[in-house]
């Protein structure tokens, strides 16, 4: 790659917004290869319910979808190492990375180099912390990380203590950390009008209820995903999980999909707007426009 000039490239956009057709015409047009920022594309077998599109991938070589197990844990420190080492190969074959996903924590941690380091657990500090409350446990932290980006961990005992024991953590071992690469990253955005987004959502789901997302469900759980498991992947696969154990019926399971992936696509406008503010520039593209040619023209001003 020229070091003088943008060295990723950089897709996203809330759920059902054509990121991954956009990223397969730009590796086509730039000579690129692209790397997936999806929490849940990264195991393998759960193609449906992630919206993995991999026949739109066609010749384009992809990273980081199917390389992790159903049922194990992957998470933003896994997922800031194995990009990082993506990035650095696709530099070495004079290619450019596109980086396409929705899941905003881990654009994030690559975008603004959160110092990210595999904690252990620590038996002595987990006893000092029992006997704080969850008031004083949250205060803990957020002296910790006054810039906590995951507020959920606040909101749950185990994983503020567990929040606490990875901050002290990469606290201690800050000095040690080596050089992140040097991205100089060019971002955009895919957006839409709300309306037409919750047209694009349904039309979508219903496209995979009939690829036979609902059997994709009961394969994983035959071939030994628990159902509390599959909750845990979240939308699709905790509905559906639901439905399968006659919790749900079919109707119910629809809509409130619907309405779940709608509500799930606010929140990652919500983020994206977050990183804005926190001094990620994204150039936003109209998804009723010409997507492709604006980028064009703008990767033709900054490459």
């Amino acid at each position: 790659m020229d070091k003088s000039n943008s060295n990723l490239l950089v897709i996203l956009g809330a759920t059902a917004g054509g990121k991954t057709g956009l990223a397969v015409a730009a590796a086509r047009r730039f000579n690129a290869e692209i790397i997936s920022a999806d929490s849940r594309q990264v195991y393998r077998g759960m193609d449906l319910g992630t919206g993995k599109d991999l026949p739109e991938y066609g010749e384009v070589p992809y990273h980081l979808i199917d390389i992790a197990a159903p049922g194990t844990e992957y998470n933003v420190f896994q997922f800031q190492r194995d990009c990082f080492i993506a990035i650095e190969e696709i530099w070495t074959r004079d290619r450019l990375p596109i980086l396409c996903g929705g899941t905003g924590l881990y654009l994030d941690a690559l975008l603004r180099g959160y110092r990210l380091v595999e904690v252990a657990e620590n038996p002595i500090l987990r006893s000092e912390l029992e006997p704080l409350s969850d008031v004083q446990l949250a205060e803990h932290l957020l002296v910790l990380k006054p810039g906590q980006h995951n507020r959920t961990d606040l909101n749950d005992r185990q994983r503020l203590i567990r929040a606490i024991e990875i901050a002290e953590g990469e606290r201690a071992a800050v000095d040690t950390l080596p050089p992140l690469p040097q991205l100089r990253p060019l971002v955009f955005g895919l957006k839409w009008p709300r309306e037409i987004l919750r047209q694009r959502i349904a039309l979508r789901l219903q496209q995979r209820f009939d690829a036979g997302m609902i059997d994709e469900v009961q394969q994983l759980h035959d071939t030994g995903v628990a159902w509390q498991q599959l909750e845990f992947y979240g939308l699709e696969y905790r509905l559906i999980a639901q439905h399968l154990q006659d919790k749900l019926n079919r109707n119910d399971l629809q809509q409130k999909l619907r309405s779940a992936i709608g509500q799930f696509a606010k929140r990652q406008e919500t983020f994206f707007r977050r990183m804005e503010k926190q001094g990620v520039s994204i150039h936003w593209l109209d998804g009723q426009g010409e997507p492709f040619g604006e980028l064009c023209r703008r990767v033709g001003n900054f490459m």
